[in-house]
């Protein structure tokens, strides 16, 4: 079948175009036009996105899109959560487990962050952006980023550590380093950031040498 014809099948479907049922080659066609969507966006940014831009770069029409999406912003949510699983996949890459403390771990971390791809680091700054600049529109964009990245941050605390206490460091860790990352971005302090980096660490340091609750 080509593009063409397939495009054609999925417009016909079902009226008001509605999503795949969810079979397995709905949902290969929905990965494969997510991943053309995420590329441009790590090619382009997150400036001017529309279903007509995604539709471009996804070599369907905006009704296909609409076929397997709930519309541009939920494509969008969904591409840009692809792309912080991909930041997520680079820092565990490492194994961060393997290193001995959760300062260490952390150290670790922090490399992977402020040397990964500039397209990649754009689209989930611009991500954020959006988040507070419009939260009743792209709330779920900050939200959806916290759901993410908590549960890794997590798992670098140790093992005897109760639930909470995991909780609580992982959100200090997860808001320090976005606060560092942001500062980082728009005044271009390198040495500043780095110094405040290495209070956190410190900080990590006493808070494990700390009795366990």
């Amino acid at each position: 079948m080509t593009t063409s014809d397939q495009n054609s099948s999925e417009q016909s479907a079902a009226p008001g175009y509605r999503r795949s049922a969810g079979s397995a080659r709905g949902e290969a066609r929905r990965r494969e036009l997510l991943d053309r969507v995420t590329d441009d966006l790590v090619a382009n940014g997150l400036v001017d996105f529309s279903l007509r831009r995604a539709a471009r770069a996804a070599g369907a029409t905006h009704k296909v899109l609409l076929y397997y999406f709930d519309g541009a912003e939920d494509l969008l949510v969904q591409a840009v959560a692809k792309l912080r699983q991909r930041r997520i996949d680079n820092a565990t890459a490492l194994t961060l487990e393997s290193y001995g403390t959760l300062a260490e771990r952390v150290r670790a971390l922090w490399p992977t962050l402020t040397e990964e791809e500039p397209g990649l680091r754009r689209v989930l700054d611009q991500a954020m952006g959006l988040a507070q600049y419009d939260s009743g529109r792209y709330g779920e964009l900050g939200r959806q980023a916290s759901r993410q990245y908590l549960p890794m941050l997590r798992s670098l605390c140790p093992d005897g550590w109760s639930e909470r206490r995991k909780d609580e460091t992982a959100a200090m860790i997860l808001a320090t380093l976005r606060g560092f990352l942001l500062e980082r971005l728009v005044s271009g302090d390198e040495g500043g950031v780095q110094g405040g980096f290495e209070a956190l660490i410190r900080a990590l340091e006493r808070e494990e040498g700390a009795a366990v609750d």
